[in-house]
């Protein structure tokens, strides 16, 4: 049985499926191009455009701050928040102080049920 997941949660999901397909795309469309001419800054971005990479790059980002304000509220009602209420407000707080640490809470967030 699948377990039932929020729709921030489904939203995340999706554009990360989205982002890793468009990374693959655009990891052909270099190699393709190497194999022809040298990479370049401009030829890069042509292709970043070219294969929607950045558009979905920039809807995994909004997904993943939506996921992330969701969570806080959500486990606002859980007896463990109101126990350790400073401590995890702290760390959505400095939730983009480093890649990991923001990795490490949309993990966290996708297990909330």
């Amino acid at each position: 049985m699948k377990p039932i997941l929020s729709k921030a949660q489904l939203d995340y999901t999706k554009a990360k499926n989205l982002f890793e397909n468009r990374a693959k795309v655009l990891e052909k469309e270099i190699a393709a191009k190497r194999a022809l001419q040298e990479i370049t800054q401009e030829v890069m971005e042509e292709l970043v455009q070219a294969t929607g990479f950045h558009d979905a790059y920039n809807d995994l980002v909004i997904a993943e701050n939506a996921l992330i304000e969701w969570s806080h509220t959500t486990i606002k009602h859980e007896k463990a928040y109101r126990e350790n209420r400073s401590a995890i407000d702290a760390m959505y707080e400095n939730v983009n102080s480093s890649p990991e640490k923001r990795q490490e809470l949309i993990q966290l967030s996708m297990k909330i049920r």
